[in-house]
């Protein structure tokens, strides 16, 4: 049930068909760092009735220019935690799954069998981890929206919303994209980008899983906006297709 007054505002531009089509929808995010945290709290507001929030990591001091789960209270704790904390106190309805796992090829098939979502949204920034999470939806037809590189750029400009295979300048874009077309991948993955060149990161640092990964420089309101985008991305794709349903029963 819904909790009274909760989507009213939201209500007055989806309608009941569309609350009811977010609620019974089942959305799958992988990663809770600057993108995905927005695009989970997005997702949780307007009304998606479960979700599935995947990551391995915990709050550091670094995060605090950017990341939503991040506070001086929080430090150390785990973004899955948090984040599944802050939804459940905005929409106590929503079914929350956490988990508590850092995503790699072998175990992304699991997930997604168990999980079985409507919709995925990739905002990690493991490269083997992406290219895979990207393949396995594909292979089984679950609808995808991607996060590329949201490092290094401070122009909001410059964000670009489209097919994959249809990215310039974002140097992740570019590798994704090479990774996919050896996989024979082509078009059908939503996108977001931007076309700013990026700033150059800091020398690669060793992290707790995976390899060592450069330093980018962030700014706080970029990452938001690419979270923000695919989360409306997620939520303009399910409220279209419930008026297709609506139409095709009339």
């Amino acid at each position: 049930m819904q909790e009274p007054g909760l989507f009213t505002r939201t209500g007055i531009l989806v309608k009941s068909a569309g609350l009811e089509r977010l609620q019974k929808a089942h959305v799958l995010l992988a990663g809770l760092g600057g993108v995905g945290g927005y695009a989970a709290e997005a997702l949780g507001r307007a009304g998606i009735g479960r979700l599935t929030l995947v990551d391995h990591d915990v709050v550091a001091l670094t995060d605090l220019n950017r990341q939503l789960a991040s506070t001086h209270e929080t430090m150390g704790e785990k973004k899955v935690d948090v984040l599944g904390r802050r939804i459940a106190s905005i929409h106590p309805g929503c079914q929350l799954e956490l988990l508590d796992h850092f995503l790699s090829p072998p175990n992304i098939p699991g997930i997604l069998d168990a999980a079985r979502p409507d919709w995925v949204i990739d905002a990690i920034d493991s490269l083997n981890a992406k290219v895979g999470l990207l393949i396995m939806t594909r292979e089984r037809g679950i609808p995808v929206a991607s996060s590329m590189g949201a490092g290094g750029r401070i122009d909001p400009t410059r964000l670009v919303v489209g097919d994959l295979m249809d990215s310039e300048i974002c140097p992740l874009a570019r590798e994704v994209r090479r990774r996919l077309h050896r996989r024979g991948q082509g078009r059908g993955i939503r996108a977001v980008w931007s076309t700013e060149p990026p700033a150059e990161p800091l020398p690669p640092e060793p992290t707790p899983t995976g390899r060592p990964r450069a330093v980018n420089g962030t700014i706080s309101y970029l990452p938001a906006l690419f979270g923000m985008t695919l989360a409306g991305i997620v939520i303009q794709s399910l409220l279209t297709s419930a008026v297709a349903e609506q139409e095709r029963s009339a």
